[in-house]
């Protein structure tokens, strides 16, 4: 069984003690693909050292992380384009509005956002998109550049089941992690309403560890918490969910 964590931070200083081990179990148990998101330019030699690390599994994103937009927004967006142009990343990401923790800089998120979209579709590149708490501004730009080459994740998606269409809409997987476990997470109750075509599998480590583990630090090999919920939800066997949410990881990375 082959299964794809479409998005998590390996590199996080959370796993600075046992990050090796931690892959190992992962790789252990199937998960052979990681999918690594940038956030700023403080985080590129961790990720470049992971990927050394691990040649065979690693698979590098690169992008402006929206809470990490703020005054010094131009240079960073400066070294992702440096960077974009300089070797082969896999998508551009993540990338989006986040307005829950600050809304001052929304305006240079909106035109981050935008302008990376544009050099994703420059690279043929698909975007991993980050939102929180503002599903309607994304929304918004998706609309308004939306076109064949727009494709991509809508990374931790936590919206409803109109949002989720709206999404597929623009080309749009949508990452489903822990929050699929959570009791009030919500998305378990329509999800099933959902093509499984159009769901990849993440964990966003180590963020938002999924049931039993919720509130602890997540992990690549907890992915298969997530992978038997939905084993639940579309009456499929793991080795089913597994080698469909692969595919669809396939499709977007095109690897």
């Amino acid at each position: 069984m082959q299964i794809t964590d479409t998005h998590t931070h390996l590199y996080s200083e959370q796993f600075n003690e046992d990050r090796n081990e931690m892959v190992q179990r992962a790789i252990d148990l199937g998960v052979s693909r990681f999918f690594i998101p940038a956030i700023d330019s403080n985080y590129l030699d961790a990720m470049l050292n992971l990927e050394k690390d691990f040649p065979e599994n690693i698979f590098l994103m690169m992008g402006l992380h929206p809470t990490h937009v703020n005054e010094n927004f131009e240079e960073e967006l400066a070294f992702v384009k440096k960077w974009l142009d300089t070797r082969k990343f896999y998508a551009v990401g993540e990338i989006g509005i986040d307005l829950y923790w600050d809304k001052t800089f929304l305006k240079q998120q909106q035109l981050a956002f935008k302008t990376q979209i544009q050099w994703a579709k420059e690279k043929n590149l698909p975007i991993v998109i980050h939102c929180r708490d503002a599903f309607d501004e994304i929304f918004e730009i998706l609309e308004e550049v939306k076109d064949d080459q727009l494709f991509g994740i809508f990374h931790c998606f936590s919206g409803t089941l109109e949002q989720a269409k709206k999404a597929i809409s623009y080309n749009m997987k949508l990452g489903i992690g822990g929050v699929v476990t959570f009791k009030n997470g919500k998305i378990d109750q329509f999800l099933g309403e959902i093509a499984i075509e159009h769901i990849v599998l993440e964990t966003d480590s180590p963020y938002l560890a999924p049931t039993p583990f919720r509130g602890k630090r997540n992990e690549s090999s907890y992915i298969t918490k997530v992978l038997d919920k939905l084993v639940d939800i579309y009456k499929l066997t793991p080795d089913e969910i597994a080698k469909i949410t692969t595919q669809n990881s396939k499709d977007v990375f095109g690897i």
